[in-house]
């Protein structure tokens, strides 16, 4: 099977950046990741698909010879085969190549041992959800209330996943320690990946408890109110530290995202930190000048129209738009004129 556009597998631009590659592989490997689709063959395939792409995109090396000759280009540059590995030592070979990015995403799977059968901390995953906003929201900021459901300790376990009154058994292909040893590429060098058995826990559960089948989580909607600064763009994250999936062996959990979605206003349009609005006038209105009510974010406003005013003419009021995110200075209403004609002409117009 012939391999796809590698800019096309992470969906980002052949001029994108480090950090737009970056960005598009992170949300990528979270969204396939197997951990977050068990037993799901084809999620597995665009995790590998997605990590082959990744590697070569990120190395300015390899980027260069792929843009240049495409997959050929890329013979003998020690671009792994993903195709027929294993999970677990895809996730090691990132943390060899990519430092810390794979551990920022699902957490690291390597122990930090003081001796045998450490258990492997891991943070948990992000989580995403939306929170819509009105413009007049946008404008002054607001405490919004979201709802989401995220995995939470099973209340009848206590997240060990045994049933009551059982405990989980050490792993008998990794001893306990989570980790075993095995031939790296080549056979050249030895690599340690996470136990492909217990999943680096170095326990195994034979008798699983009936509420999480042996997860130690459940599903649970939680409420959270979070502050929304005013001036956010549209698709902005806001980012909640601590909020999102609980990490593996009380490690850390993860971050929630909550990215802005602003409705549709009936009359204003943003420009950056600016609105526009559209007025339609008529003949002798422009022409002779009138003066006209314009809607605003707080109310509405006398405008005067200079005599002699063009279709399209642009008119400003000041600092009625909306604040910069950064600055906190406010915007201007740009009010655009048109001519509005009229469907039926009076006696006297005809």
């Amino acid at each position: 099977m012939a391999k796809r556009d590698y800019y096309d597998v992470l969906g980002v631009d052949k001029k994108a950046s480090a950090d737009d590659i970056k960005r598009a592989y992170r949300r990528l490997a979270i969204k396939y990741h197997p951990d977050k689709n068990p037993g799901d063959k084809e999620a597995e395939a665009k995790f590998k698909e997605c990590a082959e792409a990744y590697e070569v995109l990120s190395d300015p090396e390899k980027r260069k010879r792929y843009d240049q000759f495409g997959h050929e280009g890329l013979r003998g540059a020690g671009v792994h085969d993903y195709t027929h590995m294993n999970v677990n030592d895809i996730s090691d070979i990132f943390g060899d190549i990519f430092g810390d990015m794979f551990g920022d995403i699902f957490g690291s799977r390597r122990s930090s041992r003081r001796g045998g059968g450490a258990r492997h901390v891991s943070r948990g995953y992000d989580l995403e959800t939306t929170v819509e906003l009105t413009l007049e929201e946008v404008a002054r900021g607001v405490e919004k209330t979201i709802e989401f459901t995220r995995q939470d300790t099973c209340p009848d376990c206590s997240g060990s996943g045994a049933a009551k009154g059982r405990a989980p058994s050490r792993c008998n292909v990794c001893g306990g320690s989570g980790q075993v040893q095995r031939a790296g590429l080549g056979g050249f060098f030895q690599m340690v990946s996470t136990c492909p058995q217990c999943h680096g826990a170095g326990q195994i559960i034979t008798d699983p408890c009936r509420k999480c089948r042996g997860k130690g989580l459940v599903p649970k909607k939680r409420m959270l109110s979070v502050r929304i600064p005013a001036g956010v763009h549209e698709g902005q994250a806001i980012r909640v530290a601590g909020e999102g999936e609980p990490g593996r062996h009380n490690g850390p959990r993860g971050d929630l995202y909550c990215y802005v979605r602003i409705k549709a206003h009936p009359f204003l349009m943003r420009d950056g930190a600016n609105l526009v609005v559209t007025v339609p006038l008529s003949f002798t209105q422009l022409a002779l000048g009138a003066a006209i009510d314009v809607p605003t974010l707080n109310g509405t406003r006398i405008l005067r129209i200079p005599p002699g005013t063009q279709h399209g003419t642009v008119l400003r009021i000041r600092e009625q738009g909306l604040p910069d995110i950064r600055s906190g200075r406010k915007g201007d209403l740009l009010v655009q004129t048109a001519v509005e004609i009229p469907k039926r002409l009076t006696p006297q117009q005809e």
